[in-house]
């Protein structure tokens, strides 16, 4: 999802994965212009949860015009598989063993940008939503460099949405509400109101976390401490339209035993709320998502 969580890079050393074999596609080529990558310029382009059928026609016509692609950790291999033979890929993942500091991120790209080179910056989700995207467009516009910004689907709707779980229903959730599950650890206090937030999901609202596995249970806890009913339904979504996406159900108060007996693996999804139950009620005719 957002904010990258993922497998670590090869070298014991810190050094980035080496990337995929990719295969060329003609599409670049027939880009129209206003969606072509121009030189100097960088594109802060959302990847979407994971799967490149859900790449935009916007995002896809850059990527393929681009001279250099900065990946972060939620970009599939399959979608790194596709990018174009003509650019540079440079990983740029934040993982448990090593993560790119965003510092050096934000140099690489007014360093690529100042040679003249179209950049993109291929985030998974949206680069908006926890994706520090705004931090990416802060030093770009501090260094004088244009950029653009192409959203992505995020994963607050497509993990849910592949998964059968409509965030809202006018007969049961009228709203939703979405959190990280880790705040940056250097925040003198949590920006979370977890009355405010417990309060809506009791009344039926939905709350969505991303991020949220190794947080779970911590999560859950506020929750049940500020009186949500523990048999609130529960779902997390793991790598949504990945090959193993996989999705675990429970209730507020079993969500994290089951979770732990799936050895669920970021990223995934949470949805908390009544509406998760409807999952149930579609499940036998919904077709199955179809990764590349």
């Amino acid at each position: 999802m957002e904010e990258d969580t993922g497998p670590g890079p090869s070298g014991a050393d810190g050094s980035r994965a080496a990337s995929p074999p990719r295969t060329e596609s003609p599409f670049g080529e027939s880009a129209p212009e206003r969606c072509r990558g121009s030189p100097g310029t960088v594109y802060l382009v959302g990847a979407g949860p994971g799967d490149p059928d859900l790449l935009t026609v916007r995002a896809r016509s850059l990527i393929e015009t681009a001279d250099v692609i900065l990946h972060d950790a939620l970009v599939r291999s399959a979608m790194i598989e596709s990018l174009p033979h003509r650019a540079e890929i440079v990983d740029v993942g934040k993982r448990v063993e090593y993560k790119t500091p965003q510092s050096e991120i934000n140099d690489l790209l007014v360093e690529y940008a100042e040679a003249d080179n179209a950049v993109v910056r291929l985030k998974g989700g949206d680069p908006f939503v926890f994706g520090r995207g705004g931090e990416e467009a802060q030093h770009l516009t501090d260094h004088g460099i244009p950029f653009g910004i192409v959203p992505g689907v995020s994963s607050v709707i497509a993990a849910p949405g592949v998964a059968g779980i409509p965030l809202t229903h006018r007969n049961v959730s009228s709203r939703f509400t979405v959190i990280t599950g880790h705040e940056t650890p250097d925040k003198a206090e949590s920006a979370l109101d977890w009355d405010a937030i417990s309060a809506a999901v009791e009344s039926g609202g939905t709350l969505v976390i991303l991020m949220g596995v190794r947080t779970l249970e911590r999560n859950v806890t506020a929750l049940g401490e500020r009186g949500v009913d523990g048999g609130k339904p529960v779902a997390l979504v793991q790598k949504a339209t990945w090959d193993d996406q996989h999705v675990v159900e429970g209730t507020l108060e079993t969500i994290v035993d089951r979770v732990e007996e799936a050895d669920v693996s970021p990223p995934a999804t949470a949805v908390i709320g009544d509406v998760a139950e409807i999952r149930d009620d579609i499940d036998a005719q919904l077709t199955p998502f179809e990764p590349v």
